[in-house]
């Protein structure tokens, strides 16, 4: 069975910076996606950056030019590079890898990021 887990979540200042990891084992054919998500109290999941194994990349708008997701298909792995970081950032973060083609996607446990002085 695929697992996804995170890891580099934690307690940063505003304007501060936090880079975090998924790697998936279990064993996966091919991921044709990875994406990031967040969930904030009392909010619902959101979309913060998806990367497709051809290179394309979508953010959220709250994110653009501040966020950058990086995907290795071959290894399994996605990362997100945050920087200038804000208190609304605060959510836990959860990863998701998908293949559609074979009905593959999985998400890991959830990693909290907290911005705060």
């Amino acid at each position: 069975q695929v697992q996804l887990v995170e890891s580099g979540g934690g307690l940063v200042q505003p304007g501060g910076s936090l880079r975090l990891s998924c790697a998936a084992s279990g064993g996966i054919s091919s991921i044709y996606a990875a994406g990031w998500y967040r969930q904030a109290p009392g909010k619902q999941r959101e979309m913060v950056a998806i990367q497709t194994k051809i290179g394309s990349t979508n953010y959220a708008d709250s994110v653009k030019g501040r966020f950058t997701i990086s995907m290795d298909s071959a290894k399994s792995t996605v990362s997100l590079q945050m920087n200038n970081m804000k208190p609304e950032d605060t959510a836990v973060y959860y990863c998701n890898m998908n293949n559609p083609q074979i009905g593959f996607s999985s998400w890991g446990q959830g990693t909290q990021v907290i911005v705060s002085s």
